[in-house]
């Protein structure tokens, strides 16, 4: 898929957004590796905490969706610049995805610029289970 489609799929949904507290709309168009694209916009809550990013709830429904391996992620707001995924979002990211999953961020100005998870999450934390004890 083109970079310009999939941003633009994210600005369609900007208007979604439900951002009473703030007024900072976020929109994200997650991509799949099958070509099938799942969108979320940010989810404010009076209680900072429970705010749901767009990119966690684009994640969200893909997984609910029975999704699991993403290739690109496409993140846009009305600011100038746009907005690069909080750390949460990477980490989640990370959980589906490899150091190369492409973000592109873009603001109102219309510029694209692109990342790669490992360049926003060089260290990203993985579980490593560890062995249960043993008997005597």
């Amino acid at each position: 898929m083109d970079d310009r489609k999939l941003v633009q799929m994210a600005r369609e949904i900007l208007p979604n957004a439900y951002a009473p507290y703030s007024g900072y709309r976020v929109g994200a168009a997650l991509l799949t590796d099958d070509g099938r694209v799942f969108r979320g916009v940010n989810i404010e809550n009076a209680s900072s905490g429970l705010t749901i990013c767009a990119e966690r709830a684009a994640i969200a429904a893909a997984v609910t969706a029975g999704c699991r391996f993403f290739s690109l992620i496409a993140v846009v707001s009305e600011d100038e610049k746009g907005p690069v995924p909080c750390g949460a979002c990477r980490q989640v990211l990370s959980e589906f995805c490899g150091g190369d999953l492409r973000v592109l961020v873009s603001g109102n100005e219309g510029k694209i610029r692109t990342f790669t998870l490992r360049e926003l999450l060089p260290h990203p934390f993985v579980f490593h289970k560890e062995a249960p004890p043993q008997e005597k």
